[in-house]
Formats: structure tokens, C-alpha cells, sequence
């Protein structure tokens, strides 16, 4: 078995809490035990897909370790992060009569840990919980930080809390079955970290883009560290968004309003995340801060990857689409007493929040940004 394992740490003082990463996790008791209290017992929320693969396992790890745990498996998808599935969570808590310390235990992607996140912050105002992510997004992203959200058919994720796991297990076996698609999508998020303070970090994506996809364990080991540990940083010095952290939503309020145009679940996040970007990447170029030779090596590597570069229609025309992101993105929750503020580059590696980018200069952007044909609007990007 590959043993290999690294451990960082998110530093919130009495909130601190390990992430590890490596291959074989699932099963290391000792990983598990600082972490649960079995008294209080467990329940692993997880999806219909993952649960297949990997739910015996981490409920044999429980009961290695005497914690008592019963498992909820959830329909899975970005559709299903709703108050309808959420309310589905707690109805598994109450008859099971789960207490304040009964541990919530995340057992999936993004969709999972988010909503298992929010309902650990609500639960009798507040359970414990721990993150195992089981895609390459959620590993490097979303299961790090404490953003927990549910979606609203208005905005994605704007209905949450920030609320700290107990501890985050990235077992990058669990990566072997995960689909294409799905893989690509989180590199996404990889990209990203290169893109807003890490250039060497981008130009090693550059070079080792081939051996990530083929999912070379060590290569992503390295990839999946260095993204956590850029996050661990940021959210140790500004783990409320007050300021830095906003950076790493660069992409994001384009490829939210993706998400919420083209109906949640049609595209994948990071695959609106990567879409997004470009729109950000071409606004960035507008106000003379980015030039030509950046968005091709950025358009190049998200190519490289599996991932499109140009946006969906959201309507007949490119104007009439590029006003209805408008939309969407005046829902977006980096608006600031009505003010769109939006992650821009001024460089790769360089990321600032700006205001500057009146109206008219975001709809161009989005325009450019489109893909050639609207025959987009209702086709996946893997299927175009």
C-alpha cells in the first residue's frame, strides 16, 4: 500500500485542525481517534455515489476505533444542495436522537461537505464535524476553510456560515475513481491558487498538467499540498473574508452566475470556475493590467486540462446573455453596499479585489468571453 502522507495545519488557535494528505487514510485509525469522542458516536453523510465505494471502509475505521456511527447516503449533485436535502439531514439526526457531540462526518465532494458543514453549524447550534473529500476539487478547496453553504434558485452558496471542521482527510486514493470530468473540474481550483500568488506554481501546473491528469500519485500529492497550504495561509490570516481571502474567489462570480444561468448542476463548478476565469482574465486586460501572452497561457492550461474557456449563452443574443450574467452577478455575495467587486489579475500571481470595472467594461468582457455558438446554452462542455 503507498503510505505517503503530509500534514498541514490550518492555525486558528483553539480552532486549529490538521489536513492530511496522502494515500491510504481512510483506514489509519490514529488519524481518526484525537478527533471523536465515542461516547458521543457518529454519522457518515455521504452521496450514491461515493457511498458504494468508500462507506464500509470508513465505517469499519469507526468501529476499530468503538465510536458507534450509522450512515445517511444522499442523491447526489449540485441540484441536490438545498434546504429540501438539508432538512433530510436533520430529520436523520433527530430520529436517531444524534446529540451536540455526535460527530458529522463528511463523506464526499463539494456538495456534501458544504451541506454536512451547514448542518453541523446549525445542529443544536452547533456539532462537530470532519471533512473527508473525495474529489480533487473538494480536496484542495472547499473542504478547507469552513465555507458551508446551501444554494438559493437565486445565487449559489448564499445561504451558510463559517464553521471549522475537526480535521480534514484527503485520501488521494479515493481520486482513482473519480470520473474525467469530474478530475479536470479540480484542477480548476489548482489552477487558481498558481494564478492568484504562486506564478512557479503555474508554471510547474504548465509543465506536469499531462502526469496531474494521468493522476501520477506523487505529482498530485505535490499539487493537493501546495494548493491546501496556500489556503491553510490565507484563511489562518483572514478566515471571515474580511480582506486577502476574498482573492481566492477569482473566476467565481462569473462562474457563479454559469452555475446559477445554466441551472445548478449543468456545469460543474470548476468548469464554470474556469470559464469565469477568462471573463476575469479579459476584464483584467481592459484596464491595462493584463496583457495578450498571460490569457493565452492561462486559456492553454485550462485546455490542457480538459477544461473550457468559453462561457455558456444564458440568452438569443451575446448582449442580452452578457446582461443577464450582470444579473446574476448583482446577486453575487462579494457586492458590497452595491458595489460588484470582483477578483481581477494584474499579472499571473497577482490578484487584486477591484471596483473598478464599471458596467459596461464587465459586459464586454463577458461578451469576449462567450463561446463562438450558442449552441452552448444547453450542452454540457464535454459534450460540445
Amino acid at each position: 500500500m503507498n503510505t505517503m502522507h503530509q500534514t498541514l495545519t490550518v492555525a486558528l488557535d483553539e480552532r486549529s485542525y490538521p489536513i492530511h494528505i496522502g494515500c491510504g487514510l481512510l483506514g489509519r485509525a490514529e488519524l481518526w481517534r484525537p478527533h471523536l469522542n465515542p461516547k458521543m458516536g457518529a454519522v457518515v453523510i455521504t452521496n450514491t455515489t461515493v457511498a458504494p465505494l468508500y462507506l464500509d471502509k470508513v465505517l469499519a475505521t469507526l468501529a476499530e476505533l468503538g465510536c458507534p456511527a450509522f450512515s445517511v447516503v444522499l442523491p447526489d449533485g449540485e441540484e441536490y444542495k438545498s434546504w429540501e436535502t438539508l432538512n433530510t439531514v436533520f430529520d436523520a439526526l433527530l430520529e436517531n436522537r444524534c446529540e451536540r457531540g455526535t460527530t458529522l462526518i463528511a463523506l464526499g465532494g463539494g456538495v456534501i461537505g458544504d451541506l454536512v458543514g451547514f448542518a453541523a453549524a446549525c445542529y443544536q447550534r452547533g456539532a462537530p464535524f470532519i471533512q473527508v473529500p473525495t474529489t480533487l476539487l473538494s480536496q484542495v478547496d472547499s473542504s478547507v476553510g469552513g465555507k458551508t453553504a446551501i444554494n438559493h434558485p437565486l445565487g449559489k452558496n448564499m445561504i451558510g456560515a463559517f464553521y471549522q471542521p475537526k480535521l480534514v482527510l484527503a485520501d488521494l486514493d479515493t481520486l482513482d475513481t473519480l470520473p474525467p470530468r469530474e478530475m479536470a473540474a479540480g484542477m480548476s481550483e489548482v489552477i487558481k491558487y498558481g494564478l492568484i500568488r504562486d506564478p512557479a506554481f503555474f508554471s510547474w501546473l504548465e509543465q506536469q498538467a499531462a502526469g496531474l491528469m494521468h493522476r501520477d500519485k506523487a505529482l498530485l500529492a505535490q499539487a493537493v499540498y501546495q494548493s491546501c497550504a496556500h489556503k491553510a495561509e490565507v484563511v489562518a490570516r483572514d478566515e471571515r473574508e474580511a480582506g486577502e481571502r476574498a482573492l481566492l474567489n477569482l473566476g467565481h462570480t462569473f462562474g457563479h452566475a454559469i452555475e446559477t444561468g445554466m441551472g445548478y448542476g449543468s456545469w460543474l463548478h470548476g468548469e464554470a470556475v474556469a470559464a469565469g476565469t477568462v471573463m476575469a482574465a479579459l476584464l483584467s486586460e481592459q484596464l491595462g493590467w493584463l496583457d495578450q501572452a498571460a490569457i493565452e497561457r492561462i486559456k492553454a492550461l485550462f485546455r490542457r486540462v480538459g477544461l473550457p474557456v468559453d462561457g455558456p449563452w444564458l440568452a438569443a443574443t451575446p448582449l442580452a446573455t452578457a446582461q443577464r450574467y450582470l444579473e446574476l452577478m448583482r446577486h453575487d455575495k462579494k457586492v458590497s453596499a452595491g458595489i460588484l467587486r470582483l477578483v481581477l489579475l494584474q499579472g499571473i500571481g497577482q490578484a487584486v479585489v477591484s471596483a473598478d470595472a464599471n458596467d459596461a467594461a464587465i459586459l464586454q468582457a463577458v461578451q469576449a468571453g462567450l463561446a463562438v455558438a450558442p449552441s452552448v446554452l444547453s450542452v454540457p462542455p464535454t459534450q460540445i
